[in-house]
């Protein structure tokens, strides 16, 4: 079965919910703010997708920290991303193959799901 990473009231993962919904695609949410996302689970990630691709420099949680100022290297942008599950770019989906998606891009879903 696949599963969605997110927190119900991010826009991008109620984007992907409805999508994959009309799409008939069976789905777990795991939202964020209820289960936290172990380290273990990020470096599961990270040898599918590059940490840019994971760490969210756009969100409110990346500006609250003032992240921008500490001028973080891979390695410490997944040190964060560990202490702090905000600073996940939303979705993260886990295919059934294996694959992991990051961000809901409504082509690329198309591909993958309707294709």
């Amino acid at each position: 079965m696949v599963k969605v990473y997110g927190i119900k009231t991010c826009g991008s993962v109620k984007e992907a919910i409805k999508f994959l919904n009309e799409s008939g695609v069976e789905f777990e949410l795991i939202d964020f703010k209820k289960t936290a996302i172990d380290c273990e689970k990020i470096d599961e990630w990270l040898e599918r997708v590059t940490v840019e691709k994971l760490f969210n420099n756009r969100g409110t949680k990346y500006r609250t920290l003032k992240l921008k100022e500490l001028n973080l290297d891979e390695t410490g942008k997944r040190e964060w991303l560990c202490k702090e599950n905000m600073l996940i770019k939303r979705p993260v989906i886990e295919l059934e193959d294996g694959r992991v998606i990051v961000a809901f891009d409504e082509e690329q879903y198309r591909e993958i799901f309707n294709g």
